[in-house]
């Protein structure tokens, strides 16, 4: 999965998901889903990284809540018993829903059991979601032309701090780290999502600011 982002902020999981920012943070603070890398203060900017498989792990539960009406306490259940094979089971494991049950493909076994009920079904598998996940982080890589190598500021965007036009990538981030003497090559492996030109733009755009202060 090298080719494809690791990364995702709450935003972007929002957007690949369909989950609201306000479910995220609730699922966060009750322990039932905490992203893979977090800030112990989660008010702080970018406190709230996802993993590539906690995405997967989301949008599968936003299938088994939203569109087969799985109760939270049922999906809560199914974490803790099904935590016995993996410590992301909604990522890594072959899930099923019969009759409003979430099912499990066991994985010594190769039967389909009611993770609650432990009895043996036939089941419609969910969608790939791997695959899915997958193809709408690919899109998240892409930006218009016109947005190439353009700085701009959004009011609700980072507090309207200047980013990269089509990121969230602070004007401020690329500067520090061009001052702490990296390459354009070595800044564009630390957000891939960039090309020279965005860097050269957020360059000259903190020297602009400094000849206008």
């Amino acid at each position: 999965m090298c080719d494809v982002i690791a990364a995702f902020t709450a935003d972007q999981v929002e957007r690949l998901t369909g989950l609201s920012g306000s479910r995220l943070r609730e699922w966060d603070r009750t322990g039932f889903f905490a992203p893979a890398f977090a800030f112990e203060n989660r008010r702080s900017p970018y406190s709230r990284i996802y993993s590539f498989k906690d995405v997967v792990g989301l949008r599968t539960l936003a299938i088994l809540r939203d569109r087969h009406h799985v109760s939270m306490s049922h999906l809560r259940d199914v974490a803790q018993r099904l935590s016995a094979y993996s410590d992301a089971p909604f990522a890594d494991l072959k899930l099923h829903v019969v009759n409003g049950e979430v099912h499990v493909l066991e994985p010594d076994t190769d039967r389909v059991v009611g993770v609650r009920s432990g009895q043996a079904a036939m089941a419609v598998v969910l969608r790939d979601v791997w695959n899915d996940v997958r193809v709408e982080a690919e899109k998240l890589k892409y930006r218009r032309p016109e947005q190439i190598g353009q700085i701009e500021t959004q009011r609700f965007r980072l507090h309207g701090a200047p980013v990269v036009a089509g990121t969230r990538i602070p004007v401020s981030a690329i500067k520090s780290l061009s001052d702490d003497g990296f390459s354009v090559q070595q800044i564009i492996e630390e957000y891939p999502t960039l090309t020279p030109s965005d860097i050269s733009a957020a360059i000259q755009y903190n020297r602009d600011l400094k000849l206008t202060a």
